[in-house]
């Protein structure tokens, strides 16, 4: 637990200890989600220091007070990398997260060196996922229930059939604590109004966008935009991968993880570092 910002957090970081030859990565979660559901990417990245933190209201980290935006969230996870010793790092989101990710990078320019945008969007201004889906979004017996989940994942999340569906639900509900009704709220009304697309075209990082051509909640077309706007971007498809692709193709999603962050740095990248 984390005393920063004027909120209580809680923090997990992988080897910041140990040397790399790799800056961290900051992760930013989709939302309601704890921790616990990225682990497993953050165990695989086992060349890189990862740091990710609960949301006020999700995971261990207390209700918050008062409601937040992404400049107020990002201004705290850049104070949470200070209190880490850290001044550089690869930023990737997931979903909600991705927007909080752009919106770092955007913010932080001097302490971001590559932006990863997993199942994302641009904000407000994005084309809408499959109504069956989005309505089994917002129940939260996605959170707690086996049942519901085995039932609905497909249509939830897409990218496995029906055999796989099972399998997956219980990798995934078992990680999964459901985020208090104030701190899922919150999280809904911190993006109510906010897009990155107007300062997408003057963003100078390099960009990997990752994107499932089976995503029921954020649709493929999405991932386009965010191609389409920032320069310095590629994107990447999963075949056959759900809005979960990190989850279901997992080494597939840590193969093009790699060989993203891992590529020699651009002239531009050594020019701002300069």
């Amino acid at each position: 637990m984390m005393d920063v910002g004027g909120r209580r957090l809680r923090v997990a970081h992988w080897r910041l200890d140990e040397p790399s030859d790799h800056p961290p990565m900051l992760f930013f979660n989709g939302i309601g989600a704890n921790i616990e559901a990225v682990a497993p990417l953050a165990e695989m990245l086992t060349e890189r220091g990862f740091v990710m933190f609960d949301m006020p209201g999700t995971g261990e980290s207390p209700d918050p007070t008062l409601p937040y935006n992404p400049f107020t969230m990002c201004w705290t996870a850049a104070q949470i990398l200070g209190r880490l010793g850290i001044e550089l790092v690869d930023v990737m989101g997931v979903s909600w997260g991705g927007a909080m990710a752009q919106h770092f990078a955007l913010q932080h320019p001097g302490r971001t060196r590559r932006l990863v945008l997993t199942a994302t969007t641009a904000g407000m201004l994005m084309v809408p996922g499959n109504p069956a889906a989005l309505t089994k979004m917002a129940d939260p017996r996605r959170y707690i229930d086996p049942e519901f989940m085995n039932e609905h994942f497909a249509t939830l999340y897409g990218g496995v059939d029906k055999d796989g569906a099972a399998h997956q639900k219980d990798s995934h509900i078992g990680r999964l604590k459901p985020p208090s009704p104030r701190g899922y709220f919150y999280q809904l009304i911190a993006m109510l109004g906010w897009t990155s697309l107007p300062a997408l075209p003057f963003m100078n990082k390099e960009v990997l966008i990752m994107m499932g051509d089976d995503d029921q909640i954020v649709p493929l077309v999405n991932g386009k935009i965010l191609a389409s706007a920032i320069r310095n971007s590629r994107l990447e498809i999963i075949e056959g991968g759900g809005h979960l692709f990190l989850l279901t193709h997992a080494d597939e999603s840590v193969a093009a993880l790699r060989e993203f962050l891992d590529a020699p740095s651009t002239e531009a990248e050594l020019s701002r570092a300069a």
